[in-house]
């Protein structure tokens, strides 16, 4: 089974993208988030990928940009009444860490934003997925946007290091370059800061 793929992209689609491995073409089913964030044309990405075998489909890659948006997405069809189809969508408007957070609140609207799933299947996937490992990282319990309370501040670092992680960036890279600007900007660092300050670290 292939669980991972680094190559060249070759071309990008509507759900699926080619990836050039050594002169062989992968064509990788995608959702939009991670179509969206591959490099240009002829770089070189590096894919988490979900292999799913089926006598009418035969052999079908699933890609993500990190392992915790593929575990996700198995985690996902687990549930019954949930296929890859939508599965992929859940994962179009929220990221492995949203889900984890939508999930912790039991926050079955933000799952139901999602095409093709309603306020039945929402539930379902909020209640099945209660206490299953959907992220490494801390579970943020507000909704994306929404100002924390006073009582609880937020910590951009988790939230920082997520961000890099949905990008593709390995967890524990994402974790050094973090905590390395996290020390260099001081206490008061905001998450966006982080983040470029991280970028720009994996970037030299």
């Amino acid at each position: 089974m292939i669980g991972r793929l680094r190559g060249a992209v070759a071309e990008v689609g509507e759900e699926e993208a080619l990836i050039d491995v050594m002169g062989v073409g992968y064509v990788v089913r995608c959702g939009s988030r991670t179509l969206q964030r591959l490099p240009a044309l002829g770089e070189e990405a590096l894919l988490h990928i979900e292999s799913q075998w089926s006598e009418s489909a035969g052999l079908r890659l699933y890609g993500f940009g990190s392992r915790e948006d593929r575990r996700a997405f198995v985690l996902l069809q687990a549930i019954q009444g949930v296929g890859p189809k939508a599965a992929m969508a859940v994962l179009d408007v929220l990221s492995s860490a949203e889900l984890a957070s939508a999930v912790a609140r039991e926050d079955k609207a933000a799952v139901g934003r999602a095409s093709g799933v309603g306020p039945k299947l929402a539930l379902r996937i909020v209640t099945e997925l209660k206490d299953k490992p959907i992220t490494d990282g801390p579970v943020l319990m507000t909704a994306p946007g929404a100002a924390p309370s006073a009582s609880a501040k937020p910590a951009p670092t988790g939230d920082a290091v997520a961000a890099l992680m949905g990008l593709g960036v390995a967890e524990v890279n994402a974790r050094r370059v973090v905590e390395a600007a996290a020390a260099k900007l001081g206490d008061e660092a905001t998450v966006q800061a982080l983040i470029k300050a991280g970028l720009q670290e994996l970037g030299r």
